[in-house]
């Protein structure tokens, strides 16, 4: 399921956050997140900090939309996954 959708201009490198901590239970921590984009566009980096991914991207087509899922574990064992969609147009 897509979280939320973003325009971004194919030229820009911007960031965009996940933020897990109305999810995540009290003093649960996210151990592992990983970042799965689709052709097109490029994950240029990202990270994690007090619950919120931060991914930076850049690239992408004119009139084409992105989808980036952000797949996270907690040190309670849990899993999740959440996705954004990145819509790329001449700004």
């Amino acid at each position: 399921m897509v979280e939320k959708c973003f325009p971004k201009d194919p030229d820009a490198v911007l960031d965009f956050g996940i933020d897990w901590t109305e999810w995540l239970e009290d003093n649960e921590l996210i151990t592992v997140h990983a970042i799965t984009a689709e052709v097109g566009i490029t994950v240029d980096s990202n990270s994690e900090t007090d619950g919120v991914v931060t991914i930076w991207l850049s690239g992408g087509t004119a009139g084409t939309a992105y989808n980036i899922a952000c797949k996270i574990t907690t040190d309670a064992g849990r899993t999740e996954e959440r996705s954004i969609l990145i819509r790329c147009e001449e700004r």
